[in-house]
């Protein structure tokens, strides 16, 4: 089924604000034009998400939710940082499954900025529980786990898949497992960068859609190691 373009893309106003804001980083330059960002930026985000989960009805409708609740703050949190500027120069989105807790689990991202635009899905930096139970379901099920990444759909449309891992094996696993390449990761996410230009253009929406589409097993074995045992999927 093909993705219907009801998405127009992003203003130019919208994506030359995102341009100016990282030469501007600074809440002098940001309060006064505010008012731009949520009407040409954040705005069209909503919509965008929007968009997205009305198509993710067809193939993920468990990941969606409210598009306002999606949407990452443009306010960085420099608290643990040495970089200071106060805002974020990209707008993203993250979409989480239903019966998750907040931030928790396995989801699906996509972020716009003038510089690239990238989609995402899985899960990132995981807390140890968190990670020992992706560890121990793949060690148990690894060919499974192959085959949600392995086809010939999902090499052409993702770029890189879970590059960082340890250089031993972690603790509690045979470094002769065969899938200590698996077991080693930090990480468990697939990623795409996808052309800017494609910012301004309806192009943008099915461009995402595609690869959430072809993303989505993947990042469903992952909330099968993570769900609460009995746990059943929302209602929709």
């Amino acid at each position: 089924m093909a993705t219907k373009n009801t998405f127009p893309g992003f203003s130019k106003t919208g994506i030359r604000f995102l341009r100016d804001l990282k030469e501007n980083n600074d809440r002098e330059w940001f309060t006064p034009r505010k008012p731009t960002f949520d009407a040409e930026v954040k705005g069209p985000m909503i919509e965008l998400v929007r968009a997205v989960h009305n198509e993710m009805m067809r193939f993920a409708p468990q990941y969606v939710g409210d598009p306002t609740k999606c949407l990452f703050r443009i306010y960085r949190d420099t608290r643990f940082s040495k970089d200071k500027t106060p805002y974020k120069t990209h707008i993203a989105a993250w979409m989480k499954h239903g019966s998750a807790g907040k931030e928790a689990g396995a989801g699906f991202y996509f972020s716009v900025s003038p510089k690239t635009i990238e989609v995402a899905a899985g899960v990132h930096a995981p807390d140890p529980a968190t990670l020992l139970k992706l560890r121990q379901k793949v060690a148990e099920d690894h060919e499974a786990f192959r085959e949600t990444f392995t086809s010939t759909k999902f090499k052409k449309m993702i770029d890189s898949l879970m590059t960082e891992s340890l250089s031993r094996a972690p603790k509690g696993f045979d470094p002769g497992h065969p899938a200590i390449d698996l077991i080693k990761l930090k990480h468990f996410v697939a990623y795409a960068e996808l052309d800017p230009a494609l910012a301004t253009s309806p192009k943008l929406l099915p461009e995402i859609v595609k690869r959430l589409e072809v993303m989505t097993p993947f990042v469903e074995y992952l909330n099968s190691a993570l769900r609460p045992p009995g746990a059943k999927r929302p209602m929709r």
